[in-house]
């Protein structure tokens, strides 16, 4: 099934690309990738659902709409808010700390742990 979403152009398969190898220093500033390809997954959820949510890329305020509405959230994929922290701090150079390559490869590693599990829910 190809969802598209409104303000989101691109099919979800393109959400969670394979990171290139990318030279010191880059890392932190296409880290914030990982959060949006959470934000979208889950933002697509709540659209699969019928649910409104938030324009917002805070990852928490966003889960927490589905749980308020009796959606079950596996606790892996609750554990992503963190990402939020990408959205604002690797966005812009400067305004934030340097991104460790093991922070950078936890945080694909979280997005991909939500793509997923949105991708199973749009599924059933």
């Amino acid at each position: 099934m190809e969802l598209l979403l409104i303000g989101y152009p691109e099919p979800r398969e393109t959400w969670l690309l394979p990171a290139p190898p990318c030279p010191k220093g880059a890392i932190t500033r296409i880290s914030v990738h990982a959060q949006q390809a959470a934000e979208k997954a889950i933002k697509a959820v709540h659209l699969h659902q019928q649910m409104d949510f938030r324009y917002t890329h805070d990852l928490d305020a966003l889960l927490t709409g589905l749980l308020q509405q009796g959606m079950v959230i596996p606790q892996e994929v609750q554990a992503s808010v963190f990402l939020t922290l990408f959205a604002w701090e690797t966005r812009y150079p400067g305004l934030g700390p340097s991104v460790s390559l093991d922070e950078y490869q936890d945080a694909v590693r979280h997005a991909e742990i939500v793509v997923s599990w949105a991708e199973q829910v749009l599924g059933s």
